[in-house]
């Protein structure tokens, strides 16, 4: 990890990112999907949209799917209790 470094990214298939440091609104960050400007605040642990997602779709970590989007979750959003849904029991189902 490099001195600079400000989020983690676990697998290719990921659509979210986890901040390491605290974000700010407005901050450019260069990924491999091309440049994403922050929405809000990113506080560190907290994870933001590597991709829109859009409502009804998984949210993607470690590349597994965590949660259910419950609204639209733009590029550079935040993604948290707020507009994602908890999948357990339809992870248990399976």
């Amino acid at each position: 990890m490099s001195a600079n470094q400000q989020y983690i990214i676990i697998d290719p298939h990921d659509n979210v990112a986890t901040a390491i440091v605290n974000l700010n609104a407005g901050d450019k960050l260069q990924t491999d999907q091309g440049e994403i400007a922050l929405v809000r605040d990113i506080a560190l642990g907290h994870k933001f949209a590597l991709t829109d997602i859009p409502r009804g779709d998984y949210v993607i970590k470690y590349g597994a799917q965590i949660g259910r989007a419950t609204a639209l979750i733009s590029r550079g959003d935040h993604v948290h209790v707020h507009n994602v849904e908890d999948i357990v029991d339809e992870v248990r189902k399976r």
